[in-house]
């Protein structure tokens, strides 16, 4: 799938990696809105109307683009099993013209004891904008293969 395929190992508590920009542009917001969340603020432009000041991506568009994001950088060509999402925050909307990235820190990895061959990690996601603004948050578990396993 990816050049490089990771495992478990790969991911050591402390490891931090960031991801490639993405620029999100008002049509994509507006077709997202249109399919999937169509509430005022992700559909009209004037701030006058709107909830949020303007034109803004759903917290879903955000989630959605920092999973293809997240995958594309963490390379496991395996996949990777979401099994926990805790405190998930949109703390800034995500505007037209935007260019976001996600950012990861390991904070625990431990040997899956029900699944052999699985190992899982706790990790800290932060999206941010080109101004070094967090537009989303939250802390995962997610279980992936280890390298003996494959």
């Amino acid at each position: 799938m990816y050049g490089m395929s990771r495992s478990y190992e790969d991911f050591p508590v402390g490891c931090v990696m960031v991801s490639r920009t993405q620029r999100i542009s008002a049509e994509e917001i507006v077709e997202f809105a249109r399919r999937y969340d169509p509430q005022p603020f992700h559909l009209l432009a004037d701030p006058g109307e709107n909830l949020l000041g303007g034109l803004s991506a759903s917290g879903w568009q955000t989630a959605a683009i920092s999973m293809r994001l997240f995958i594309e950088m963490i390379e496991c060509a395996d996949g990777i099993i979401g099994r926990a999402i805790d405190e998930l925050r949109w703390p800034k909307p995500v505007r037209p013209g935007d260019e976001i990235r996600v950012e990861i820190e390991i904070l625990e990895a431990r040997l899956s004891k029900s699944k052999p061959g699985y190992g899982l990690i706790r990790y800290r996601s932060l999206t941010k904008n080109q101004d070094d603004a967090v537009v989303q948050s939250f802390v995962a578990l997610a279980l992936l293969r280890t390298r003996e396993s494959r």
